[in-house]
């Protein structure tokens, strides 16, 4: 499905080895409360939610490159419209309860990303 003109969250967040477990805990927490708190249907709907995983590489573009021993963890969420962006903001500062723990995890990271951008091509 063509998700042009939808709008994308997108976070690519490099953990350094002592805050690795504690990025999959919070993820563990942030995938069933999405699910339980996103509307599917409507301008604020959640279209598309996705978090990966994996070893940072030394060269990011030969997966047979040497690890960092960093891990990247890469969360992609696709919403209707910017109000879903909107909404999802609003829900997780009065309904997630790792949300302070998302943020000073976060901290302890480098962050790359947007919470929110256009979609100009998709197949």
């Amino acid at each position: 499905m063509a998700r042009n003109g939808k709008v994308l969250l997108n976070y690519v967040i490099t953990a350094p080895k002592e805050a690795v477990e504690e990025g999959k805990r919070i993820f563990r927490s942030h995938g069933p409360w999405m699910e339980a708190t996103h509307p599917r249907e409507g301008e604020k709907a959640l279209i598309n939610y996705d978090v990966a995983i994996a070893p940072e590489l030394s060269n990011p573009m030969d997966a047979t490159s040497q690890p960092t021993g960093r891990t990247v963890f890469v969360l992609t969420e696709v919403y209707e419209s910017e109000a879903g962006v909107q909404h999802h903001f609003e829900l997780a500062d009065s309904s997630w309860d790792d949300f302070g723990a998302l943020q000073a995890w976060l901290g302890r990271c480098e962050v790359a990303g947007f919470p929110a951008g256009g979609i100009v091509n998709s197949l």
